[in-house]
């Protein structure tokens, strides 16, 4: 099977390549209250949700495809989600910074932007949209570059969900000293999901120094309960928000005390 991550790092590369060429219009800078998703997360008494704006994906191909980002957010934000989840990619999951951009100007709970990202230019692009936290995909990312994006994220004053898949990813989150460890089940080489990669690389975290986000895979509360069970803090849910026929009732499914 084609490695999907591969060949989306390659479409980045192109992308970085123009956003430097035409730079970044500091005009569009959105002044607004950033909030923290780690202060939220150490004092919940539920399982957090981090609650995701997701028109498409290569694997399940379109799932909203025409679903305003503004009112999906606010319903999650009513719903109770710690924060929001806004896919920016634009070429296969059919997203965009303006969706960013609209989320952030009208909720006041935290912002993931979730891209791939490679590059200082697409951290800067972020910040300006209002983003509180950025996405760092170690399975992405040299360890030179993990490092100094690492770095440049947190000293514009964003938080950093740092993305493993297994032991030697997570070994190398560990270097970084990493705080918010997102353990993603879906194999991002070939789209494999299986919670047990959450419980697997759990027991190697120490729950008074990190925060575990379970990603991918979440579609019950029994697998909420799994995660839960595991370690985790929180869930990062998509598709199953994305296509739910009572979202209110659904979010709440996957909110139980911790």
């Amino acid at each position: 099977m084609e490695n999907i991550l591969t060949k989306i790092i390659e479409q980045k590369k192109v992308e970085v390549a123009k956003l430097k060429e035409r730079g970044l219009d500091d005009s569009v800078m959105i002044n607004i209250v950033r909030p923290s998703l780690v202060e939220n997360l150490k004092t919940a008494k539920s399982m957090a949700v981090i609650a995701e704006i997701k028109r498409a994906s290569p694997s399940k191909g379109d799932i909203k495809i025409n679903v305003n980002p503004i009112e999906q957010a606010l319903s999650y934000e009513r719903g109770g989600a710690a924060a929001i989840s806004v896919l920016t990619d634009e070429v296969f999951f059919k997203g965009s910074i303006a969706d960013l951009r609209n989320v952030s100007e009208a909720i006041r709970i935290p912002r993931l932007c979730k891209d791939f990202i490679i590059d200082e230019i697409q951290i800067d692009r972020a910040h300006q949209a209002g983003a509180t936290i950025i996405l760092l995909i170690v399975a992405a990312l040299s360890k030179e570059r993990l490092h100094e994006l690492y770095q440049y994220a947190k000293k514009k004053g964003l938080e950093v969900l740092t993305e493993v898949h297994d032991e030697a990813e997570l070994e190398r989150a560990l270097e970084l000293n990493a705080e918010l460890i997102g353990i993603n089940n879906r194999n991002l080489k070939t789209f494999k999901v299986d919670l047990a990669v959450t419980e697997r690389l759990a027991k190697l975290l120490d729950p008074k120094r990190h925060i575990i986000i379970s990603e991918s895979g979440i579609k019950t509360k029994e697998d909420v309960m799994r995660v839960k069970d595991a370690g985790a803090k929180a869930v990062l849910v998509g598709e199953t928000l994305m296509t739910a026929s009572n979202l209110p009732h659904k979010m709440a499914e996957l909110q139980m005390s911790i």
